[in-house]
């Protein structure tokens, strides 16, 4: 059900998957099988956790291991292998990402970084930079422009959820690029990864005041659940043995010149 928002703790990146993201649901398709909220990834324990750090060539590196495993017997089996890493003096961190499929069936394969950036980079006026082909909201599916989902509203004595999904445009060489940028405060956070692995952007507002955040949250799926994936076309699936991978950068913008150039640069280098 609904559980997972009891232990949720935000932050910058929770992962949803591996074979659910979306509200609860029931899938005729796979055996009637429960879905929770976001699927069960959020709640398995990390096992092999690891640390290591020193010079590669001319960069100090440090790096963070683990795996996490998604099993029942008579279900599905997948294992996702996780590398954190960051380099000295940079402003950024990759999430390299292997996901197995170590059953001997077919698995569908959902997996969502939501992001959840609040305040104070998240504030009145808050501009997403975003590039998208077609966008649409959530509850009537319908067809929407940045005029929608582009600035940020102040907090709300009431406020209800927004979610939009995204399918995003690319630069020459087949990355996709999104900013968060807070021009009061002079900084913003960047998110870079190959729309080959990543296709799909999701977009969460919730400006309510007390919770007042917006997810930006990048997947192979969007966040509505199996019906609304399989409807559109979006539902992947991983076959026995197969490994997908997913890499993903996430990055700060410090001033002004930065988050101006990061905006030009993505403009300019969008694949026609």
């Amino acid at each position: 059900g609904f559980k997972w928002g009891r232990g949720w703790f935000g932050g910058l990146v929770t992962s949803c998957g591996l074979d659910f993201v979306g509200h609860p649901e029931v899938d005729p398709e796979e055996e009637n099988a429960e879905m929770p909220l976001h699927g069960r990834l959020s709640y398995i324990p990390a096992k092999n956790v690891g640390i290591e750090a020193g010079w590669e060539g001319a960069d100090y590196v440090v790096r963070i291991r683990g795996q996490m495993r998604q099993a029942e017997v008579f279900a599905e089996n997948l294992e996702l292998s996780r590398e954190i890493s960051t380099v000295l003096g940079e402003r950024s961190i990759h999430i390299r990402d292997r996901i197995e499929n170590l059953a001997a069936d077919r698995s569908p394969l959902m997996f969502v970084y939501h992001c959840n950036p609040g305040f104070p980079l998240l504030d009145e006026g808050t501009r997403l930079v975003l590039h998208s082909r077609k966008s649409t909201e959530w509850t009537a599916d319908r067809p929407v422009g940045p005029e929608d989902y582009t600035v940020a509203k102040g907090p709300q004595p009431r406020a209800h959820d927004d979610v939009y999904v995204h399918r995003p445009r690319t630069d020459r060489q087949g990355r996709v690029h999104i900013g968060l940028l807070n021009e009061k405060l002079g900084l913003g956070l960047y998110w870079q990864f190959k729309h080959s692995e990543i296709p799909i952007v999701n977009h969460w507002q919730h400006f309510h005041k007390g919770t007042y955040v917006t997810g930006i949250e990048p997947g192979n799926c969007s966040v509505l659940g199996r019906a609304w994936n399989r409807k559109h076309g979006t539902l992947q699936y991983i076959e026995p043995g197969e490994v997908r991978e997913f890499n993903m950068e996430i990055g700060v913008l410090d001033g002004t010149d930065e988050m101006r150039d990061f905006e030009r640069k993505v403009k300019r280098g969008l694949a026609k």
